[in-house]
């Protein structure tokens, strides 16, 4: 879906004469419009529909938990054109860049949370890497795509054999600065799509992921891990979620590539480094 299909699925909703024109705020799993006071997020495909009314459930009950998160406008995704839309309440104007001691303090909210009433399911970080391979199809070299596929069976038989060093319970699934807004009343969780019931774990190896091969700065990473009062990097664990994350996360480029070069180069730098074996080898946030 690109930038184009999404802005006509936006019409087809009747969002295209609400307030200003709509604003692209960010293009990946989900299109996501500003229009007005709502926020419109338009999904790839009708398989997404399941997860789109998962995040809205969410919502709710982070809402009742009293974590601050995005809320939810209406409280069902619909299908338009055959692509899930749900609409969410815009968020005030930033006040400033969220930072990692910020996510680090509403991960310790969510990370006390009690199971809710309905069942969260397990963190699937690796269950969209068949769909992004099928979707890069011919883009990229199948040796590539049959190696990442080895890679995801391998780090998932290693990771359901993982001894937590925290007890499992609710988890935000994709912990990053960048799925945090702090506005005028403080630091708000967005993106609720990978809510689930998992290993405590999984929201801490992003951020020493980031310091690794995103280029965060080390003091950065130091704020992260005191704010929440631990390093996952001391759990003998860690390698084992941290290469299961670096397989999805070159998946999740190859989507990208039929129609963006800049993605079919991120991804084969992404790959060559898996195949090198170098785990300090830059990788760009795509």
């Amino acid at each position: 879906m690109d930038e184009t299909r999404a802005r006509d699925v936006l019409e087809a909703a009747g969002f295209a004469a609400r307030g200003p024109a709509a604003e692209l705020m960010a293009l990946g799993e989900n299109a996501v419009f500003a229009v007005g006071d709502v926020v419109v997020k338009v999904g790839r495909g009708a398989e997404l529909l399941p997860r789109a009314q998962w995040e809205l459930t969410v919502a709710g009950w982070l809402a009742g938990a009293g974590v601050p998160a995005v809320r939810a406008a209406e409280p069902g995704a619909r299908l338009v054109d055959g692509h899930p839309v749900t609409v969410w309440h815009r968020l005030p104007e930033a006040v400033r860049p969220a930072g990692p001691e910020d996510l680090a303090r509403l991960l310790r909210l969510v990370h006390a949370l009690p199971s809710p009433s309905f069942e969260l399911p397990r963190r699937e970080l690796l269950g969209g890497v068949e769909r992004w391979l099928r979707l890069a199809g011919d883009a990229i070299d199948p040796a590539d795509a049959e190696y990442l596929r080895g890679r995801r069976d391998g780090f998932a038989k290693a990771a359901a054999a993982l001894v937590p060093r925290l007890p499992p319970g609710p988890i935000h699934g994709d912990a990053l600065p960048r799925n945090v807004h702090v506005g005028p009343d403080g630091p708000v969780l967005v993106d609720l799509e990978t809510v689930s019931s998992d290993l405590r774990e999984h929201d801490l190896v992003v951020m020493a992921l980031s310091r690794d091969r995103y280029g965060l700065a080390p003091g950065a990473y130091d704020a992260f891990t005191e704010a929440y009062g631990w390093d996952v990097r001391a759990w003998d664990g860690c390698a084992v979620l941290r290469g299961a994350r670096e397989t999805a996360s070159c998946a999740w480029v190859a989507q990208h590539a039929p129609s963006n070069p800049k993605a079919l180069a991120e991804f084969r730098r992404r790959v060559a480094s898996l195949r090198d074996e170098n785990p300090e080898t830059r990788w760009h946030p795509f």
